[in-house]
């Protein structure tokens, strides 16, 4: 299985198992409010078929996917919200509907991108690759966003290396998006699977360095906890800096969670 095919496959896993935590919601249940400030369950699977639907415009239309970028650019400040709350109003049946062919759709055209292609989005061009890893973050993100207003436990699985990478790769982009330059330094990152395996980024002599859970450094990337209640340990000016501003996520940076808030308690939840 190439690399492509295994972080597909791990797409569809993360969508099925949050498809079965949503299924089952009667009416009240689809409208439970979310860490996401003014969306609830519905809003959360919307924004996700939405975003699909912008990745399937952006690897196999330019006209489709044009025309978005255009409708984003009438209000660049509102427009994801617009649109994830307007696809959260229409019955769950339908949204649940629109959402599994969107991620049909999304898989077979990522297969049938042509090999180094690279596809526009909201933040830098991805190839096939990266926009089906953009998407498993995304998917995992907002599902935790579920799960917490749920109150519905799910358990960490190592497909979350994908998120981890992604991490690590947008240490560069964490910065620029809060005005800063991007560090020189290398850091190393070491971080413990939720198998317990090891997983290693960078030059294992760098002298800045995060260490500890890969979940830990997962949440942390994804702004879904704060940094002082995660088992994660920073050595070195730049990692330590990394870790306040880390973000995995295009867009702006958010405005993160408040130490100690997990789910319905988070004032200011991010929408990634």
């Amino acid at each position: 299985m190439n690399v492509l095919e295994q972080v597909l496959a791990d797409l569809e896993a993360e969508g099925a198992q949050l498809e079965r935590l949503v299924a089952d919601l009667d009416e009240t249940g689809w409208r439970t409010p979310t860490p996401a400030p003014g969306w609830d369950v519905a809003t959360q699977v919307a924004h996700l078929a939405w975003t699909d639907d912008a990745a399937v415009a952006a690897a196999t239309s330019k006209d489709v996917w044009d025309a978005l970028v255009l409708r984003a650019l009438e209000d660049p400040d509102g427009f994801v919200d617009a649109e994830a709350l307007a696809g959260g109003r229409v019955p769950p049946a339908d949204l649940l509907a629109r959402w599994r062919a969107g991620r049909a759709a999304l898989a077979a055209a990522l297969r049938s991108a042509p090999e180094g292609r690279r596809m526009p989005w909201f933040g830098p061009p991805m190839s096939a690759t990266s926009m089906a890893t953009a998407r498993f973050m995304e998917t995992w993100a907002h599902a935790l966003d579920v799960a917490d207003a749920l109150d519905a436990v799910v358990l960490p699985t190592d497909r979350i290396r994908h998120v981890a990478h992604l991490g690590v790769r947008t240490r560069g982009f964490a910065f620029a998006t809060h005005g800063l330059p991007a560090p020189t330094e290398e850091v190393r990152v070491e971080l413990v699977a939720p198998s317990g395996e090891a997983w290693t980024w960078g030059d294992e002599a760098a002298e800045q360095r995060v260490t500890g859970s890969a979940y830990d450094f997962c949440l942390r990337v994804t702004q879904r906890r704060h940094r002082d209640d995660l088992d994660l340990t920073a050595v070195g000016p730049v990692a330590d800096r990394w870790l306040d501003l880390a973000q995995a996520f295009a867009g702006p940076p958010g405005p993160g969670r408040a130490p100690g808030a997990t789910g319905l308690d988070d004032p200011a939840g991010p929408v990634a």
